[in-house]
């Protein structure tokens, strides 16, 4: 088994995400991918394209104050060092989610360019949405993985080994066969690993250095990975010197419309054992001297028996941890949590409204305990109680939120700034003003909005009102199924979603708008919560 692939090269290529924020997560699924490799013999490397933010002239000038992006020409010579540095690859895996089509499409065109005869393979969100459509897109491909990679990886290495050593004109590559008028490619469907203690812990010696000398893991461990310093929109009332991450559980049993886990095998929920858990928190802990774990698993406290098994695991550890869950889960295991050393948890709470909820497909759990009224709005029991719990515990709490969702009204957005006022209120309440604690407890509380976006493959992509804006706005037409046809629009349409953040244009140069206000109401409330003034909007009439 070691040696199966012994004498194939593999490079993984991470590609950039968000150039507002700092790159503080390094890239889970090449790590595990390069280690599962690894164990059958094959030379891995990994270059992390996220990594860098370059602080100069131009990006102070574009106001990115975290440094910006590599362009495309210093990717290039950086790729070009690898290869000088290791030699001709085998197989080139591009790794990456939906809104890296822009980065995928240069890379393989790099790739193509230098290594003519080298596998080229997309993994990940992009690969999975869209499949065979992304041929298309990008020609130099020669594969997609659809899926989890971790059992496919290991299938398409075997056939490219069994390609070169037979040197066959017409290889028998596994998975489904397209041909695109020049040759045949290949779409490989990932299975689901159904006992996650047996996967290998990432491969993260291999970001240790880039080519160049740079200490990139030391700079994911540098930048928290949540709170103000990473820009993100998780607050935290606490800092952390040096953190990393791992993800404890993959799929999630529940079924929201904006959401998409078709990389992360969707509703067939899967977790490791709490005893791997801790064994790679406490490797993690030696070898790179962490003070903070983060866990941003979708949905880590599924499992009540095994948050239960938590405190008594993490007891010797000393080592604080945060994660993410759902706020119907922040019961009476909450508690455990905290003893284990969690203090943070993130909520997709995304809505305080009951009816933007049920059409967000939550209500069904959520409001499964009714509604409370405070200050005049109706706030889901189950959401009070969840981050009360957490109040109790001493678990600092964090919800994000989704503006401008289908049917939103401005009734309903003032009810979810009247919940972040809620919890400014519970945190600071026996703390006087003009105190460090009184002022860290208002910072900490989250009112930043996302605006509601539609991502092909979700639910909420499939909505009528969606997709007639789509149609109307980025010519998208659709098939029977109501899934978009992967042409040149859908394409343009990709590349527009560069950045979870960003915000889209209709054909008048109007926001991308799917709520029930009028556009005039949604930029005046938009134009509040990117000035930091998110409470005004309990004033808008």
């Amino acid at each position: 088994m070691q040696e199966m692939l012994k004498g194939i090269k593999v490079m993984f290529i991470n590609m950039p995400l968000r150039e507002l924020a700092k790159p503080n997560v390094p890239p889970q699924g090449p790590g595990l991918l390069a280690a599962n490799l690894r164990r059958h013999g094959a030379e891995v490397r990994i270059i992390d394209l996220n990594a860098y933010r370059i602080k100069d002239k131009l990006a102070k000038e574009k106001n990115l104050t975290n440094g910006r992006h590599l362009f495309f020409g210093e990717a290039g010579d950086l790729i070009t060092a690898y290869l000088n540095e290791y030699g001709e690859q085998d197989i080139i895996a591009l790794s990456g989610m939906i809104t890296t089509l822009h980065w995928q499409k240069f890379t393989a065109q790099y790739f193509r360019r230098l290594l003519p005869n080298t596998f080229i393979v997309s993994g990940g969100g992009l690969a999975t949405q869209f499949g065979k459509g992304i041929f298309s897109w990008i020609p130099e491909l020669d594969a997609v993985v659809r899926g989890e990679g971790d059992n496919a990886i290991i299938v398409l290495a075997e056939d490219v080994k069994k390609q070169k050593e037979s040197k066959s004109l017409h290889p028998e590559f596994r998975g489904d066969k397209i041909y695109d008028g020049k040759k045949n490619k290949v779409v490989y469907t990932g299975t689901k690993p159904e006992n996650l203690d047996e996967l290998p812990f990432p491969a993260w010696d291999l970001l240790e250095t880039d080519v160049f000398g740079n200490p990139i893991m030391e700079w994911y461990i540098q930048t928290p990975v949540w709170g103000q310093a990473a820009n993100n929109s998780s607050a935290t009332p606490f800092t952390m010197d040096r953190s990393l991450t791992t993800v404890s559980s993959r799929g999630c049993p529940y079924a929201c419309k904006f959401c998409y886990k078709g990389t992360q095998g969707q509703r067939v929920y899967r977790s490791r054992s709490a005893e791997n858990i801790v064994k790679e928190a406490e490797w993690l802990k030696k070898i790179y001297n962490i003070d903070f774990l983060g866990f941003p698993d979708d949905n880590f406290g599924v499992d009540k028996k095994k948050m239960l098994q938590l405190p008594e695991l993490f007891k010797d550890l000393n080592l604080r941890w945060g994660t993410h869950t759902r706020l119907d889960e922040a019961d009476e295991r909450i508690y455990s949590m905290a003893e284990a050393g969690c203090i943070y948890i993130g909520f997709g709470a995304e809505s305080a409204s009951p009816s933007v909820l049920t059409n967000m497909g939550k209500g069904g759990f959520i409001l499964k305990r009714g509604t409370k009224k405070i200050g005049g709005y109706e706030f889901p029991t189950t959401m009070l109680e969840g981050i009360a719990n957490c109040r109790k515990s001493g678990i600092h709490s964090n919800c994000t939120w989704i503006m401008g969702y289908p049917g939103e009204t401005l009734e309903d957005l003032k009810t979810s700034v009247a919940f972040m006022m809620w919890q400014r209120e519970l945190y600071t309440q026996g703390l006087q003003k003009g105190t460090p604690e009184y002022e860290i407890a208002l910072r900490s509380v989250n009112t930043n909005m996302f605006t509601a976006t539609a991502y092909p493959g979700t639910a909420m992509s499939k909505d009528p009102l969606i997709k007639k804006a789509m149609s109307e706005n980025f010519g998208i037409t659709f098939d029977h199924e109501s899934n978009p046809i992967c042409d040149d629009a859908l394409e343009n349409y990709v590349l527009e979603l560069d950045d979870a953040t960003k915000v889209l244009y209709n054909k008048n140069g109007e926001p991308l708008y799917y709520g029930a206000m009028s556009m005039e109401k949604f930029l005046e409330a938009r134009d509040l919560v990117d000035t930091g003034k998110t409470e005004e909007i309990l004033n808008m009439v």
